[in-house]
């Protein structure tokens, strides 16, 4: 993240993922936005201050995976200049700490998130980036980072997801030919 940016804290072991957990896990896409570095696109949750992630969401009835991560990379950055360039084979799964998990978000129902990733090139200009492209927002700033400074400091309960990730897509993170 910017230097600057405040660190997102370790969850504390009271608030750990429950991994005998019933309920289902959501649904949903994950976006690696690449630029012609190969650096990756990471904004500031709206909701979180000090908590960057890259773009993701739900995937709407009736929608594929990819269909879902077009729609979700332009609600959350504005970016329509995007060139797919490759997703995940195998789905990939996290686990809510306790305090997401029973009510907060998704009104409980499920223990955390189950996406598939795709890998998009930025074609456009950074100005073409709008964080207020769809509302409600969920970014209020972005920055392009390495894959390893994004993996490092998102939230401790995504990382594995994050790094899984970025494995998959290693011959992607550098600037494009």
């Amino acid at each position: 993240m910017p230097e600057d940016a405040p660190g997102v804290a370790p969850e504390a072991a009271e608030d750990a993922a429950v991994a005998d957990d019933p309920r289902p896990f959501r649904r949903g896409v994950g976006i690696v936005l690449l630029n012609p570095d190969g650096l990756v696109f990471v904004g500031q949750r709206l909701d979180m201050p000090g908590a960057w992630q890259m773009p993701q969401g739900g995937i709407d009835g009736g929608e594929t995976p990819a269909q879902a991560a077009v729609r979700e990379l332009f609600e959350e950055t504005g970016v329509r200049e995007a060139r797919l360039l490759a997703e995940t084979r195998d789905w990939l799964s996290y686990d809510l700490p306790r305090s997401l998990s029973t009510g907060r978000l998704w009104k409980g129902r499920f223990r955390g998130q189950t996406q598939k990733w795709f890998a998009f090139r930025f074609t456009g200009r950074d100005e073409d980036i709008d964080l207020a492209a769809h509302l409600p927002q969920e970014f209020c700033t972005w920055a392009w980072q390495p894959a390893d400074q994004v993996a490092a400091a998102i939230v401790p309960f995504k990382q594995p997801v994050y790094r899984q990730v970025f494995a998959a897509f290693a011959d992607l993170l550098r600037p494009a030919a």
